[in-house]
């Protein structure tokens, strides 16, 4: 599958953009009429109108999200002047370090924290969903417009089992397609990633016989080339024939990759789309704290490389002004935000049933009186 629309170039340094938590003024204004649709067709109702008081916030981890992140700041910069937010990607893993030491008022991830680390984040933290997305398996081989690959082929792949596009593998999940004889260059991230969390999860599920490294933000590759950020990857497959990485859709999208359809777990090969990772989000399991895991998710339709992401902050918020902005700017991502913000940036918009639990952890969130 080629993808060539160049929406958005992807800006993976941080950036300082004014107002992204000041988001009641833009989306939950008192201009805005009844509830807010969602893009799964469920509501949830808007913030009363409140005016923020001057503050700055710093966020930073998930490239995964950030796009998604940046649409939102550009939506409320002209309409909120008083907060000023600086987001840094740097991947998931520097975000929830980052959030450890204090350094940032929230953290973008797309994996948990491990269960051994939450007790050192003092006082306890909320896990927010704002949106999901595909991880696709981008590709660039010439002459093959058109890919399909299962977990065990893949996993084959990203091991250095598979080091040759002729190979035999690859030739029996696509009869009939015409593959060069050409060696194959994995990309992976440099950086500890959340995307290469999910990637690895969904391999352990889904080919553990064939894909022995385990799963982590952070796995020892054979060989490759790594790159930085989603974006990193994505470069480094756009400028390599013969290169394979795995890529959030958002980016590959972004970048013009083609990318290969993924046999799930019904049978079936599948085309990463919006689509496809709500059907994958539809059957996965919501855990208490709002973590869920929609990798290898059953159902003919459900992508099965598709990965959550989360905006985590402490319960207890050290600063009023900081933390009725980061409150007010949840309840958008969670209404407004779950509409055209998602989808004309490629990603998936929360289940009606996940949104609404989240809308509901907000009361969860402590803010000083003053």
């Amino acid at each position: 599958m080629t993808v060539t629309t160049p929406r958005r170039t992807a800006a993976l340094v941080p950036v300082a953009l004014a107002a992204l938590f000041g988001l009641v003024g833009a989306g939950c204004s008192s201009s805005s009429k009844g509830t807010a649709s969602t893009g799964t067709g469920s509501t949830v109702p808007p913030t009363t109108s409140v005016k923020l008081a001057s503050a700055t916030l710093n966020g930073s981890g998930s490239t995964f999200q950030q796009a998604y992140d940046q649409a939102a700041i550009k939506a409320f910069t002209a309409k909120n002047s008083a907060v000023t937010i600086n987001y840094g990607g740097g991947g998931s893993g520097k975000g929830l370090t980052d959030l450890l030491g204090k350094l940032v008022d929230f953290a973008g991830t797309d994996a948990p924290i491990a269960q051994t680390d939450l007790p050192k984040y003092t006082g306890g933290v909320l896990y927010f969903p704002i949106v999901a997305d595909p991880i696709t398996v981008s590709y660039n081989l010439s002459g093959v417009s058109k890919l399909t690959l299962s977990a065990p082929t893949i996993a084959k792949i990203f091991s250095g089992k598979i080091t040759n596009w002729s190979d035999p593998a690859i030739g029996a999940d696509n009869p009939g397609t015409k593959l060069p004889s050409k060696s194959i260059t994995p990309a992976h991230r440099s950086d500890a990633s959340g995307t290469t969390n999910n990637f690895t999860l969904y391999l352990t599920k889904a080919a553990a016989s064939d894909w022995t490294l385990g799963s982590g933000k952070s796995v020892s590759w054979p060989g490759g080339q790594a790159g930085s950020g989603n974006a990193g990857v994505a470069q480094i497959v756009k400028t390599t024939d013969g290169a394979v990485g795995y890529v959030d859709y958002s980016d590959a999208k972004a970048a013009g990759l083609s990318f290969a359809s993924v046999v799930n777990s019904s049978g079936k090969a599948v085309d990463p789309s919006l689509d496809a990772a709500s059907a994958a989000i539809a059957g996965a399991t919501v855990n208490a704290d709002l973590t869920y895991d929609p990798t290898n998710a059953s159902g003919a339709a459900a992508y099965p490389i598709t990965s959550p992401t989360w905006i985590v902050v402490y319960k207890t918020q050290p600063d009023k002004a900081r933390g009725d902005a980061l409150k007010a700017f949840l309840q958008y991502i969670l209404a407004d935000g779950q509409g055209a913000t998602a989808k004309d940036n490629d990603f998936a918009p929360l289940s009606q049933d996940l949104d609404q639990k989240a809308v509901a952890q907000l009361a969860q969130i402590v803010v000083p009186s003053s």
